[in-house]
This record gives structure tokens, C-alpha cells and sequence, in this order.
């Protein structure tokens, strides 16, 4: 079976660090607070001025003035801070934040990214999609494999592009890829849920990929990358 939208955070919150700073998109990202390894300290960063957020409330603990960028309710720490939008997006724009988790439409093999419109639709505006890929290191994104039965994972984006090249990881329900910019394909493979096939894997993926050395008990079965 796939990873579960909390299994598929808990994976994305591996990928965390001691001290980092961290923001996170709207959607799956969000429940990657409720993950945070233990051992390890992290600020969670939100555009709309709020460093430090804690996991989502327990029902009937909300406090609606506590917010992050997706509206949602959260919880402060004993380090939660508070700021305007324009020292937030400072703090992204100036390379403050370690790794940004953000949700996508597409994402391209060689790590373009599409994530804040579908033409023809309604849009809001396109947030701070495009100030976090250029601002952040480390862009993971968080996303189900397939939508409607339509790889996510394609050779090219086809919908408008957040960022060219800025993805470092993707993390969905059926798989890991980490994003190799120097070798072609970019894409290697080197996490899976353990009864997703390899085989489904790329039945789902319009990508080329390659697969970890460390994703093979039998090496002669498919790609290396050693």
C-alpha cells in the first residue's frame, strides 16, 4: 500500500535537522509539524509572520488568532515570535530558511517546479511560492504521486513554472527521489514504501529515473547508481 498523507510527512520530516529553520506549504506540508523528529530542535517559519509553530491543536483548543499561511490553526512555543509579511518574506529572501516543504501540480525530472496555477482558473495571487524556491537551499516537495491517474512526475512541466531547476527532493505516497542536477537523468530513486514495486513506481512516473544501489537486494534486476 502507499504511504498515508501523515506517513508521507513523517518521511519529509527525516529530512530535518537540528537547528534548522523550516517553512511549510499549504496542504501536506503542513501535518510535517506533527513529525518533528525527536532529539532534534527546528523553527517552523510561516509568511504570514510566525516563527516557531508548534503541531496542530487538539479540537476544542484552537485559538483562532494563531494561524499559519494555509489559514489553519496552530500552536506557539516558548519561542514563537511574530513579525509583519515584509520581515517574513526578508527572512526568505535574504537565505535565512535552511529547507522549504512545499506541496506541487508538476514537478519535472530535471527539478522544475509548477505549483501555484492551472491556467484558466481562479487564482488568488501566487503567494510566496516563487520567493521560497529562489530564497531556500533545499526545496523538498511533498505531493501524491498521481492526480486523477496522472503522473505528477513528467519529462517536462506543462502548467506555469514556480522555479526552473530548484527542487532537491520529492517525497509522494509510492516514492522518494532525490534530485542529482549534475547526472541525467536527474532523478534516483532511493525510497519507497516497502509494498510499492518498483514497477508501479515507474507505471506512475512519465519521468526517467535511476534507482539506488541501496534500493536493490538483487543488483542485476534494474539501474544502479552507485
Amino acid at each position: 500500500m502507499p504511504w498515508t498523507r501523515d506517513q508521507m510527512a513523517a518521511r519529509a520530516a527525516r529530512e530535518l535537522k537540528d537547528g534548522f529553520y523550516v517553512n511549510l506549504g499549504i496542504g501536506i506540508p503542513t501535518l510535517v509539524a506533527n513529525h518533528i523528529p525527536e532529539g532534534i530542535s527546528v523553527q517552523l517559519h510561516s509568511e504570514n509572520g510566525m516563527l516557531g509553530i508548534g503541531p496542530f491543536p487538539y479540537e476544542g483548543e484552537e485559538d483562532a488568532d494563531l494561524i499559519n499561511a494555509g489559514k489553519q490553526t496552530v500552536t506557539a512555543l516558548p519561542t514563537t515570535s511574530y513579525f509583519d509579511s515584509a520581515q517574513s518574506f526578508a527572512m526568505v529572501r535574504g537565505g535565512h530558511i535552511d529547507i522549504s516543504i512545499l506541496g506541487a501540480l508538476q514537478v519535472a525530472e530535471n527539478g522544475d517546479l509548477a505549483n501555484w496555477m492551472i491556467p484558466g482558473k481562479m487564482v488568488k495571487g501566487m503567494g510566496g511560492a516563487m520567493d521560497l524556491v529562489a530564497g531556500v537551499p533545499r526545496v523538498v516537495v511533498l505531493m501524491e504521486h498521481t492526480a486523477k491517474g496522472e503522473p505528477k512526475i513528467l519529462k517536462k512541466c506543462t502548467l506555469p513554472l514556480t522555479g526552473k531547476g530548484v527542487v532537491s527532493m520529492i517525497v509522494t505516497d509510492m516514492a522518494v527521489f532525490e534530485v542529482d542536477h549534475a547526472r541525467s537523468p536527474s532523478l534516483v530513486l532511493v525510497d519507497k514504501p516497502d509494498d510499492v514495486t518498483i514497477e508501479q513506481i515507474r507505471d506512475a512516473t512519465e519521468a526517467d529515473f535511476v534507482v539506488h544501489s541501496t534500493m536493490h537486494r538483487n543488483p542485476a534486476a534494474a539501474e544502479i547508481e552507485e
